[in-house]
């Protein structure tokens, strides 16, 4: 691995291309990465930003970044151009011709369709406009994109800083973590999270569940969960049910019909077991959290986390992050990521492209 920290310094030079995800709601992964984006302003000429956002067939303006071009600008106090068009000729000669210390933001890259695809000829074009490459969008590195895998085939290529301090917090996690490890899973995509356990569960001590997850587990024991969400393939997690680590909710809250948050005996069971970890993971909030008939859970356990000063916490993934961020407890957080997907299938010990490429392009030195 390649990283950016450790880079000499004379290998930073010209402009550096930098894959950020902004596919987010709020600014919580651009301000994660503003170090990174610091670090090259001083190092390098110019830095050209890449990202995505959403999933659109085509061109769909509804998700431009032209906003994130400003959110960068408010954010760094320095002007960012925005480059809507994909003419590479043009943005070649634009970048080139522009004074040292310029930003640019590139439209949506997801409305090309080589993006998704990992097409080399875009990713060339894209590699066209740097000198290197330094990829600081951990949340998106589970993905073979284009400007993610197929592009450090191209240019020298780096892990940006806040990439560095994701592999670093859950490699923790994963090879040595300080027991008790309590793991707590809700939310939905219960195949992704539920893998985690399998992978986890000799290092793990109790796998507190809610949510999807929840539901599944509950229906296979027999339990009517009414019109709960679960998981299409339920079947194929009945291997789980006889894992000791495992609590499913004692009791929980419903509305319409459906599993909508734990219950106040589950509260305190979990809250028991969050207080005496010495490692602790959540991704994924326990009930729906859009009202607060239906948060209470969330709530307690975030908290619950946040009391315990004496573990190493992560909480990762979009919605369990904000939630975070809204109760005011990420300083009490060990490390909160960035990532959801990302850190699911990292902490699963599955391969991801993103990781997997840097430092297999060209040589760096």
């Amino acid at each position: 691995m390649n990283y950016l920290s450790s880079a000499a310094p004379e290998k930073l030079k010209g402009t550096a291309i930098l894959r950020l995800d902004l596919n987010v709601e709020d600014d919580s992964r651009l301000k994660a990465s503003l170090p990174t984006l610091e670090f090259l302003m001083k190092t390098s000429a110019k830095v050209v930003v890449l990202s995505h956002k959403g999933r659109p067939s085509g061109v769909d303006l509804s998700l431009s970044l032209r906003g994130a071009a400003e959110s960068v600008k408010k954010l760094l106090g320095k002007e960012v151009v925005f480059l809507p068009e994909f003419n590479f000729k043009q943005i070649r000669s634009e970048v080139n011709s522009a004074p040292d210390g310029s930003i640019f933001l590139l439209e949506n890259l997801r409305f090309l369709s080589g993006e998704e695809t990992d097409d080399e000829s875009l990713a060339k074009e894209l590699a066209s406009l740097g000198n290197f490459y330094v990829n600081d969008a951990f949340a998106v590195s589970h993905r073979a994109n284009a400007s993610v895998r197929a592009i450090t085939k191209f240019l020298p290529s780096y892990a940006g800083l806040e990439f560095q301090k994701e592999l670093e917090n859950l490699r923790k996690v994963m090879e040595n973590p300080e027991r008790p490890f309590v793991l707590i899973l809700g939310g939905a995509k219960a195949e992704e999270k539920l893998v985690i356990v399998e992978f986890l569960k000799d290092k793990v001590d109790a796998v507190l569940l809610g949510g999807v997850p929840a539901n599944t587990l509950l229906k296979l024991k027999g339990t009517d969960v009414k019109e709960s969400v679960v998981a299409e393939n339920a079947e194929s997690f009945r291997k789980f049910l006889d894992m000791p680590q495992i609590i499913l909710p004692s009791d929980w809250k419903e509305r319409d019909g459906k599993i909508s948050d734990i219950g106040d005996k589950t509260i305190r069971e979990f809250s028991e077991k969050i207080k005496t970890a010495k490692t602790i993971v959540w991704n994924g909030p326990l009930g729906l959290t859009e009202n607060s008939f239906m948060r209470a859970g969330s709530e307690a356990i975030a908290a619950a986390i946040a009391g315990n000063m004496g573990a190493f916490s992560v909480v990762g993934g979009g919605e369990t992050v904000s939630f975070i961020e809204e109760m005011g407890f990420s300083e009490k957080i060990s490390f909160v990521s960035t990532g959801g997907g990302a850190m699911l299938e990292f902490l699963a010990g599955k391969k991801l492209p993103g990781i997997e490429a840097l430092g297999h392009g060209p040589k760096n030195d």
